[in-house]
C-alpha cells in the first residue's frame, strides 16, 4: 500500500509518507455536461494509468519567478505552493475539461468520456525524507504508489508532497485512454503557464471528427500483424513462484556516449537517429541475455525477439488539408506501435548498424499518413470489439523477449516551473501491466544533451544490461543531479 492506497500513514521503503489532506479540484467555471466519444485510436488503449513526477528543490530567492498575482512575493512554503497548484488547476481545467471528467460505458459497452466537471482528486502529503536521499534509480521503491498517487476516481489524480528539506514532489496519474504523452505534455506546460499568469501557449482541441474513419475504408493487411482483437488473446497464465518479475529503474546516458553510439549505428552513408541507434543497441542487449540465460542456447537463438517503437501520428496526419495544423493541438491518443521481429541469433551476430537498419525499416512503413488512416479504419471494422497492440501482450512461451520503446524527447521538464524554479528532475513512471517491457528515454532539465531513461524490464534483463553496458546506462544518482545543478548555475 502506498501513501494514497488507503492508510494515511504508511511506510514507503525507508521513509514514511503521510497524506494530510484530500480535495477535489474542479474547473473554476461551470461546464456544460456532455459525453465525448473516444476516437478509434483511443479505443486501442486498455485501461492503463500513467504516472509522471517532478522533483523541486527548496525555493530560494534566486529560483522564484512569481507573478504579482501570487499569494507570496518573496518566499514560498508548502501551503502557499499547494495553493498556487490548486488555483492554477481550477483555472486550466476550463480548457482541459477532459481531465475533470469520468470514463463511463456507452450503450454498446465502449468507454466514453463524461465531461461533468467531477474534478481532480488532489492529495497533499508529507514525506519523511530529503530530496537528495530519494532513491530515484529504483522508482518501484521510492515513487510507486507513494509519491505518485494511485488514481481511484476520474481521469486525473495529483499529489503534492512536502519533503524534509523543504523540497517538493508534484506528481500526476492520468488515464491513458484519454491522453497520450503528447497530450499530457500539453497539459504539463499549460498548468504552470496558468500558475504564472501567462496565456496558455497551446489550447487543446477535442475535435474527434479529425480521426473519423474513411468511407469507403481502406485497410492494409499488415495491421493484422500489429493489432489483435482482445477476444482472440489467450487468458494470462499465473507466473511461476520463481519467475522473473518486471521492475522499473531509471538511468542516465551522457551526451558524448549517445553521439558515439549513433556513429556506431550509422554505416554506408545511412545516418541513423539517436532513437534508432539506442533502440537497436537495447534490442541487441536483450537478445544476448535471452541467449545466455537459456540452458539450450541453440534453441534460444532460434526464438523471435520483438521490439516496438511508439510513433506519434500528429505530424503525419497534419499533411492532410482537412486536418491542417489543428493536429498540433489535438488532445487524445494518436499513437501506433509498429514492431520488428528478428531471431536472437540475427540480433547478436550482426553489427549494431545492421540492427539499427532493421529498426529504421520497420519504422519507415508506419510513419505515414496512410498507416494512421488505415489503423482508424481497422478499428472501425471491428467495433465494438476491443483491440490492443499485439506487442503489448508480449510473446508466447516459445517466443523470445519483447519490449517497446517510446520517445520522451518532447517531455517538457524544463517548462514545468510553477514559479519556484525548474524541476531538479522529472520522469514518467509507467509500469504498464503488459507482459512486454517498456522503455522511455527523456531529456534532462539541464538541456545538455544527456538522456534520462525510464526502463520497465525483467529484473534479469536489467541486471545483465547494467553489467554489459555499465559505461553507457548508469544508475541515476543524486550525485549526478547535483552535478547538473552545479553546471547549470
Amino acid at each position: 500500500m502506498g501513501a494514497t492506497g488507503g492508510d494515511d500513514h504508511q511506510a514507503a521503503g525507508m521513509f514514511s509518507v503521510t497524506v494530510t489532506e484530500k480535495e477535489v479540484v474542479a474547473a473554476v467555471l461551470p461546464l456544460h455536461e456532455h459525453c465525448l466519444p473516444l476516437s478509434n485510436l483511443d479505443l486501442l488503449l486498455p485501461p492503463l494509468d500513467v504516472g509522471v513526477f517532478f522533483c523541486y528543490k527548496r525555493p530560494t530567492s534566486s529560483t522564484l519567478t512569481i507573478s504579482s498575482s501570487s499569494p507570496a512575493t518573496n518566499s514560498y512554503n508548502f501551503q502557499s505552493m499547494v495553493g498556487v497548484l490548486k488555483k492554477a488547476m481550477a483555472q486550466v481545467l476550463v480548457s482541459y475539461y477532459a481531465f475533470a471528467g469520468e470514463v463511463v460505458a456507452n450503450s454498446v459497452g465502449e468507454p466514453e468520456l463524461l465531461c461533468n466537471n467531477r474534478g481532480v482528486d488532489f492529495y497533499e502529503a508529507v514525506a519523511d525524507i530529503e530530496l537528495m536521499d530519494l532513491n530515484l534509480y529504483n522508482p518501484d521503491d521510492s515513487i510507486e504508489g507513494k509519491l505518485v498517487p494511485r488514481k481511484k476516481n476520474g481521469v486525473l489524480a495529483v499529489q503534492a508532497t512536502q519533503l524534509k528539506c523543504g523540497g517538493l514532489v508534484v506528481a500526476c496519474t492520468f488515464d491513458h485512454r484519454i491522453a497520450d504523452a503528447y497530450s499530457a505534455n500539453m497539459f504539463l506546460v499549460s498548468w504552470p503557464e496558468t500558475a504564472q499568469s501567462k496565456p496558455i501557449s497551446l489550447l487543446p482541441s477535442f475535435r474527434r471528427s479529425l480521426l473519423n474513419p474513411r468511407r469507403p475504408s481502406c485497410v492494409d493487411a499488415s495491421l493484422d500483424n500489429m493489432y489483435v482483437p482482445v477476444s482472440t488473446l489467450s487468458p494470462p497464465k499465473e507466473p511461476a513462484p520463481d519467475a522473473d518479475q518486471l521492475v522499473s529503474r531509471i538511468y542516465y546516458v551522457k551526451a558524448d556516449d549517445l553521439n558515439q553510439l549513433q556513429s556506431l549505428a550509422s554505416s554506408k552513408g545511412n545516418k541513423r537517429t539517436k532513437m534508432e541507434s539506442f533502440s537497436g543497441f537495447l534490442w541487441q542487449l536483450v537478445a544476448k541475455y535471452c541467449a545466455i540465460k537459456d540452458d539450450n542456447n541453440n534453441n534460444a537463438c532460434k526464438k523471435i525477439s520483438k521490439m516496438g517503437i511508439v510513433v506519434d501520428g500528429r505530424t503525419r496526419l497534419s499533411s492532410d488539408l482537412e486536418r491542417g495544423d489543428v493536429m498540433e493541438a489535438y488532445f487524445g491518443n494518436v499513437l501506433s506501435i509498429p514492431y520488428g521481429g528478428k531471431t536472437v541469433r540475427e540480433l547478436i551476430e550482426n553489427p549494431l548498424s545492421w540492427v539499427a537498419n532493421e529498426v529504421h525499416d520497420f519504422l519507415e512503413n508506419a510513419v505515414t499518413k496512410e498507416h494512421f488512416l488505415g489503423l482508424i479504419d481497422w478499428v472501425e471494422a471491428r467495433r465494438p470489439e476491443p483491440a490492443v497492440a499485439k506487442i503489448y501482450c508480449g510473446g508466447g512461451d516459445s517466443d523470445g523477449p519483447a519490449f517497446v520503446v517510446s520517445s520522451g524527447q518532447r517531455f517538457p521538464v524544463s517548462k514545468v516551473d510553477f514559479g519556484w524554479g525548474v524541476p531538479l528532475f522529472g520522469s514518467y513512471h509507467f509500469p504498464w501491466g503488459g507482459t512486454a517491457g517498456y522503455v522511455m528515454p527523456m531529456p534532462n532539465p539541464a538541456g545538455n544533451g544527456d538522456w534520462m531513461v525510464y526502463m520497465h524490464l525483467f529484473r534479469g534483463q536489467l541486471e545483465f544490461i547494467e553489467t554489459e553496458a555499465s559505461n553507457f546506462l548508469r544508475p541515476l544518482t543524486c550525485s549526478y543531479l547535483r552535478c547538473l545543478t552545479a553546471s547549470s548555475n
